[in-house]
Formats: structure tokens, C-alpha cells, sequence
């Protein structure tokens, strides 16, 4: 699999302290999955009364453990639950030896933490079209069930990482009728990221009462504009999955609660960012803010043509200013724009307005704002009131170095 030198240069300076959230248990375990001598196994055990969320790719070519999930994630139940990941290996494009293997895996988890099958959601993330080993998973559940600890998550986000430099993790406090809830969440994702749900591998947890209605509404509505908002190399993969638990261990009812809701995106942002921060050889994030488009969705478009564009993200590895390049990407979108009305600016430089070069545009100024580790790209269409904003990073030689030999 794909070499792993370094950390991303743009990495957190550390893991956060995640709070624990009282109504849900974690433990990892080396299952020879796919890697030698590294945790690649995590299972999370949620209590009785949990409620659970999910968002998934819309790829047509969706492995069977997301085609499971999606038939389960709607359901109601007053029964615990359990999610069990695997890294090193998508189960995707397996045919049936992919079914065969879930339902083992979804019955052996059921067996060994005493809940129905149907509260069993399961994730693999990996190599794809290689059949998955599930006989090495389910030999050692018994000792992940006996290694549980409300303590584990940090553990959890190391077991799922696969090309990821730096484990991803995020949090968030707030205070309803005067208690303090707590969100906890940990992400997986480098590359093949260009999400169309939610985005690679992301767990997050609540001790929140949320009905499972509400989970999902808030899960979908955040989802479009953080995991949904992001790009690496405009690739969606077969396994993406989101899974949001509500334990309501708190006692505190958030289904109705802006302050929780607001809290949620939060943490989704946070993780959503790391995933580009982690982008395979990247060394710049780049923020690209579209206004005065015709629509939302407009801008939405605008924003990752640019930001899917090759020549614009070498560019920006080369702290080359090629603003004609944004000109080019704007143009090919296939959404509303007018050439004589459209400006861009990088940074706070304004490079073009109104459809020419702007007087007052300095080389010098663009190309010194490339040279940082965090760009921005401004463009306004001129047409309308629609806004987005995306989020990529740089297209170096390092991501070729990671996906050359990602099977060998």
C-alpha cells in the first residue's frame, strides 16, 4: 500500500482530548487484516436506547458493508448497538464473498455484545476488490468485547487510519436548561475524497437524547456543507460512510436544540478540514469562497470545479498566482457565469474585476500570499446572491509517490 513518509506538514499539533461520552465503549485489536504490526480492528458498543444516524456514498460501486448499513441505519430500536471497522481492506467489489462476509461479521458482533443483527453496523476501508479475510475478524471479537473502555476513542482513531498521516479527531461542549452535553467524533481520509454524502470513514458520538428522526435531519443538513464541501482529487469512494450515535446518557433532550445542532456542525467541519489538512502529499489547504453566484448550488459548482482542477492545484504546490487558471475553471463549471462580470482575489489581493485584470494587481503580492500554508481563493460572479465555500489542498508529486503502488 501506498508509502507514508511523514506527517502532513499540515497536521494538528496534537490529538484533542476527546471527553468521554458515557454510554458508548471502545476497543481495538491487531487482526492481520491487511497490516503487520498495527491496530486494524475497532468495535464501539452503544448503550440500550441509542440512537443512530448515517450518511453514505452515492457511488454505484458501493461495498457491501454501506449497502448494509443503508438498509438498517433508519430503524428504531430500544436495544443497544455496536459498529465494528476494519482498515486495509474496502470489501468493496467482492461480489458475494462481500455479503458472505458482513453477515458473519454482523452475526459474530451480534452474538458476542447480545444485540440484534439488525443494530450491527459494520465499515471497511482499504484496497479494493480484494476478498475480505472476516475469519480474522470475527476470531477476535471476544477479546475486543473484553478490552471495551469508555477511554478507547483516541485508540479508535488510530485502528481506522489507512494512507492518513496523523489520527483525526474533534469535540465540542454545550450547555441545554443548564447541563453540559458533550459530541465527540474521529474521521479517516486522505485520499479518494471527493464526497458525495458524507465523506471516508467519520464516527461521531453524543451522550444527547436526539430521536433518531431529528439525528438524521441534522446528519443530512450539516453534511452538505462541510463533508460534502471538500475535495482531494475529486475521486468518491465505494466505502464513504458517516455514523452519528446519540447514547442520551446525559438525559438532556437536544432534538430541538440550536446550540446542539450548531455544536454538531462544528465538529463535522473540524474533522472535515483535517481529512484535507491530511490529503495525500498536500502542503497548502486551500479555502475557495464563491459569492454572487446565481444560486447556491451555483456557487457549490464553481467552487469544486476549481478546486477539482489539477492545473490549479499545481499551481498552488508551485506558489505560482495563475489566476487565468480560476478564469478557465469558472468557465467549464457548467453553471451561470458572465465573463464581464466575474472577480477573483487571492488572499486579499484583488487580481481580476469586472471580467479584466485588475489596475491595482501585484504579482509580487499574489505570489507571496502562495507561499503560505493556508491560501485563499475569492470569487465573485457577479450575477446573483448565491454563496459556498469549499475546501482542497495542493497536487504534489508525494500524492503520485502514495497511489503508484497503493496495492503492492
Amino acid at each position: 500500500m501506498g508509502k507514508i513518509t511523514a506527517v502532513s506538514p499540515l497536521a494538528p499539533d496534537h490529538f484533542p482530548d476527546l471527553p468521554v461520552i458515557d454510554g458508548v465503549r471502545f476497543a481495538t485489536i491487531t487482526a492481520g487484516v491487511r497490516y503487520q504490526g498495527r491496530t486494524d480492528v475497532m468495535l464501539a458498543e452503544l448503550a440500550p436506547g441509542s440512537t443512530v444516524a448515517g450518511a453514505f456514498t452515492r457511488s454505484a460501486t458501493r461495498a457491501a458493508p454501506v449497502l448494509d448499513c443503508q438498509a438498517k441505519i433508519g430503524a428504531t430500536s430500544d436495544t443497544g448497538a455496536a459498529i465494528l471497522v476494519n482498515s486495509g481492506n474496502a470489501n468493496a467489489f467482492t461480489g458475494k464473498g462481500g455479503v458472505t462476509a458482513v453477515e458473519a461479521i454482523t452475526a459474530a458482533v451480534a452474538d458476542v455484545c447480545n444485540i440484534p443483527q439488525s443494530r450491527v453496523f459494520t465499515s471497511s476501508t482499504g484496497v479494493i476488490g480484494e476478498p475480505l479475510p472476516h475469519d480474522r475478524i470475527t476470531a477476535v471479537l471476544a477479546d475486543l468485547k473484553g478490552a471495551l473502555s469508555d477511554k478507547g476513542i483516541s485508540d479508535a482513531a488510530k485502528a481506522i487510519m489507512t494512507t492518513d498521516t496523523f489520527p483525526k479527531g474533534a469535540r465540542a461542549e454545550v450547555e441545554i436548561d443548564g447541563k453540559t452535553v458533550s459530541i465527540a467524533g474521529i474521521a479517516k481520509g486522505s485520499g479518494m475524497i471527493a464526497p458525495d454524502m458524507a465523506t471516508m470513514l467519520v464516527y461521531i458520538f453524543t451522550d444527547a437524547v436526539v430521536s433518531q428522526p431529528a439525528l438524521q435531519k441534522m446528519l443530512s443538513t450539516h453534511t452538505d456543507s462541510t463533508f460534502n464541501c471538500i475535495t482531494v482529487d475529486s475521486d468518491t469512494s465505494t466505502s464513504d460512510s458517516l455514523i452519528l450515535a446519540a447514547t442520551g446518557a446525559s438525559g438532556v433532550d437536544a432534538s430541538e436544540s440550536d446550540a446542539f445542532s450548531e455544536a454538531l456542525h462544528g465538529v463535522m467541519l473540524n474533522l472535515a478540514h483535517q481529512v484535507v489538512q491530511d490529503g495525500e502529499g498536500a502542503t497548502k489547504f486551500v479555502e475557495i469562497a464563491v459569492t454572487g453566484a446565481a444560486t447556491d448550488d451555483d456557487a457549490k459548482t464553481h467552487g469544486m470545479a476549481i478546486a477539482n482542477s489539477p492545473l490549479i492545484k499545481t499551481a498552488i504546490a508551485g506558489e505560482d498566482p495563475n489566476w487565468g487558471r480560476v478564469v478557465m475553471a469558472v468557465g467549464k463549471s457548467g453553471a451561470a457565469a458572465d465573463r464581464d462580470r466575474l472577480s477573483i482575489r487571492f488572499g486579499d489581493i484583488e487580481v481580476a474585476k469586472d471580467g479584466w485584470r485588475s489596475p491595482d494587481y501585484s504579482e509580487e503580492a499574489a505570489a507571496a500570499h502562495m507561499k503560505g500554508q493556508n491560501i485563499t481563493i475569492g470569487v465573485d460572479l457577479g450575477l446573483g446572491d448565491g454563496k459556498a465555500t469549499v475546501w482542497t489542498c495542493d497536487l504534489t508529486h508525494g500524492y503520485i509517490e502514495i497511489n503508484a503502488d497503493y496495492r503492492s
